[in-house]
């Protein structure tokens, strides 16, 4: 059962408010006050339960409010973005908008989000996003375009899953609709083609959405038929490396929820699992009205007639629901007890609003003919049948995952090894990947509460089964590093897409600081590393004779051998060649390391605490890693896997940039530095010699192109300087 409580206004919408009413209701730091942002000019903070405003701020005339302001969960500080591309900080003690924190951005803002648990991001027109404090750190960075040129933003949402926040928007193009799904721990964006209603190209009046710790429900109710359908969305994709433009197909949820043809639009709100909130008349010709609709049991609870009209704009927070109802914004109260039959066909005694009315006590689930339904077809009653049948054949068989649950509570490591086994070895299900998660966090939850348990051997079986992701079960690796576990480490690196930089560079210096004799001891996947490692791996670094590669001799420091250089002495010359600083274990750690994605912005502030000696080691093990590259014409290692040359270059570039003030200091890095400095300029002589080259390169070829207009015999001389 369902009730909607007595109305009361909080505000008359401000006169400079635009024609679309207001641009968002926002959840302040203190649970009973809102922000409200006019379409126009104004940001005023409310207080509900003393229905009076605390606060109100504008900017300046001219200018115009193009996001909803909101709250920094954080700092208690508020933020709006005016003109599109104008990010504006202040508090409670500012007075004037101009004299407040400004930065003017790179693009157009679409929305800034804000939830408690983590720092605000900002959703751009493009489909880009950032957080925040790196938004602030540099304004005027470049940002992506995610979404292609014709698509434009409908709708967007932010949860937290796990701790983490998720971000979902929704894009429309020629009458598609899309959902991207942005993993903001590990930029991880997914998208989905969204197939929405039974017609070839339905229009969408307003979207809502929750989420459970496995899909984003998402709900979309319909301008043409006024139905609500629902689309389950994976918050974690099955294939990450190919989640792009994946198809998924909605399901009528809710016949004829409201009628399409509203003058203002409509508007949709969940407000739990069993109820949502829908804004819109529910016949062509019946006044605009606010209704609670029971979508377990497809049943309207309560429906309250709105006679001055609406904007067609709902928000609801905590057990209040605003909207504008005529000229004055409007708080509504309501309650929705735990869904049985009993409430959905009003059976219980329950108080009412006497301007609001329920449904007929008694429903005919095969027609569905009430109040305001209109026809509701068989397939909605045969869904609930088939739930019943679902829900009663789970509770007489108890799944394996459920059972392997139970084990790992209270069983033995290899008991529960031999059980994993048992369950890896049944035909997987569509969501197998979120079922492993499970166990993961299952057995890593036990490990917190009995520090003598560690089940390393099932850990690294469920890696192996390759579904898992770092933001799927981040606890994984924080775990692997508390125990230097460097083997599952290794795993993780090669096997997760998602890692954070943070965890990456943690990674770096475990493998950094582990003992060799710890390493000898430890099984290590050695396939990056090429089998000659282990014949030079006990020598040290030393400075290179006569060695030749890539054009770079490292006695050679002036523009003026640049020509000698260039002459390649053969390879059975070379009378010495560098040695691995590092045993072949650690190698293969390190390779890992090189291998995984990270972003330059979020890795450097992680690099500088690196201790010195752990940069420099590093450092030298990527100058042997060119220097193999560059025994062979190919530019590559030998090996399964190993790192690229590109990976090489830049994680020393990346190691410089991050420590160089630090390693120029140390006596035993000089010698690294001498060769490093020596190749740079080398490779810089080189480059202006070959763009002499290019220049006469290309008067020949205008030579060539003349060829046609001169006669049967002609002499021609060509000076190259």
């Amino acid at each position: 059962m369902a009730a909607l409580e007595e109305e009361f206004t909080l505000s008359s919408v401000p006169l400079g408010a635009g024609p679309d009413g207001l641009l968002g209701v926002e959840q302040s730091d203190k649970t009973d006050q809102f922000l409200v942002t006019d379409s126009g000019r104004t940001v005023i903070l409310y207080k509900v339960s003393d229905q009076k405003p605390l606060g109100s701020w504008s900017v300046k005339q001219g200018q115009i409010i193009t996001c909803p302001a909101v709250c920094n969960f954080q700092t208690g500080e508020y933020i709006v973005v005016h003109d599109n591309k104008v990010l504006r900080l202040w508090t409670n003690e500012d007075v004037n908008l101009d004299k407040v924190f400004k930065a003017t951005l790179s693009a157009d803002v679409y929305r800034v989000h804000s939830i408690q648990g983590t720092e605000p991001l900002v959703l751009f027109k493009e489909g880009a996003v950032r957080g925040l404090e790196a938004l602030l750190a540099d304004p005027q960075q470049k940002i992506e375009t995610v979404i292609s040129e014709e698509e434009v933003i409908k709708w967007t949402k932010i949860f937290m899953v796990f701790k983490h926040p998720v971000l979902i928007f929704i894009t429309e193009r020629h009458g598609n609709y899309f959902a991207y799904v942005q993993m903001c721990n590990s930029r991880v964006l997914s998208k989905y083609t969204v197939l929405i209603g039974q017609e070839e190209k339905s229009v969408v009046q307003s979207f809502a959405a929750s989420v459970d710790r496995k899909f984003i429900s998402l709900m979309s109710l319909t301008g043409s038929d006024g139905c609500i359908y629902e689309t389950l969305i994976p918050i974690h994709p099955s294939d990450p490396e190919n989640s792009q433009n994946q198809k998924v197909v909605s399901s009528l949820l809710l016949k004829t929820a409201a009628s399409g043809n509203a003058r203002c639009g409509l508007a949709l709100s969940i407000l739990d699992q069993d109820h949502v909130a829908v804004l819109g008349p529910p016949l062509p010709a019946s006044r605009e009205c606010l209704s609670i609709w029971n979508i377990k049991f497809q049943t309207l609870q309560i429906s309250k007639e709105l006679l001055q009209g609406t904007s067609g704009q709902l928000w609801y927070y905590g057990d209040n629901l605003f909207m504008l109802h005529g000229k004055f914004l409007s708080v509504i109260p309501y309650k929705c007890e735990v869904s049985s039959l009993a409430g959905a066909l009003g059976k219980l005694k329950h108080s009412q609003d006497p301007g609001a009315h329920t449904v007929p006590h008694f429903v005919n689930w095969e027609t569905s003919q009430g109040y305001g339904l209109g026809s509701q077809s068989s397939e909605s009653s045969k869904r609930v049948l088939r739930r019943r049948k679902m829900e009663a054949s789970v509770q007489a068989e108890v799944p394996a995952s459920e059972q392997l649950l139970s084990t790992i509570k209270k069983d033995s490591e290899k008991h529960i090894e031999a059980e994993l086994r048992k369950f890896l070895a049944i035909k997987r299900t569509p969501d197998f990947h979120t079922i492993i998660g499970d166990i993961v966090i299952g057995l890593l939850g036990r490990c917190k509460r009995e520090p003598s348990f560690y089940p390393r051997n099932s850990l690294m079986q469920l890696v192996q089964v390759h579904v898992l992701s770092y933001s799927l079960c981040p606890g994984l690796m924080e775990v692997a590093l508390e125990r230097t576990d460097v083997q599952l480490l290794q795993l993780c690196l090669q096997q997760f897409p998602d890692i954070p930089e943070a965890v990456t560079c943690a990674c770096l210096k475990v493998f950094l600081s582990v003992g060799d004799s710890t390493l000898q001891e430890t099984s290590v996947n050695m396939e990056s590393v090429s089998g000659d490692s282990d014949a030079v791996h006990d020598e040290k670094m030393e400075a290179q004779t006569e060695i030749l590669q890539n054009g770079f001799n490292p006695e050679e420091d002036s523009c003026d051998n640049c020509e000698r250089a260039l002459k390649a002495k053969p390879r059975d010359e070379v009378e010495e060649t560098a040695s691995c600083p590092v045993m072949p274990k650690r190698a293969a750690l390190l390779n890992a390391v090189l291998r995984s994605a990270y972003s330059e912005a979020f890795l450097l502030p992680h690099l500088r605490d690196l201790p010195a000696q752990h940069s420099t080691l590093f450092l030298q093990y990527l100058y042997f890693l060119y220097l193999k590259c560059s025994e062979n014409a190919t530019m590559t290692l030998p090996g399964v896997h190993p790192p690229t040359l590109n990976q090489i270059m830049d994680w020393i570039c990346l190691l410089l940039d991050a420590n160089f003030t630090v390693v120029v200091m140390m006596p035993e890095a000089k010698k690294l530095l001498l060769s490093l400095y020596k190749f740079v300029k080398s490779q810089i002589c080189i480059c202006s010699e070959l763009n002499k080259i290019e220049v006469s390169f290309r008067e020949l070829q205008k030579l060539n192109q003349e060829k046609n207009s001169r006669g049967l015999y002609s002499i021609e001389v060509l000076e190259l300087f």
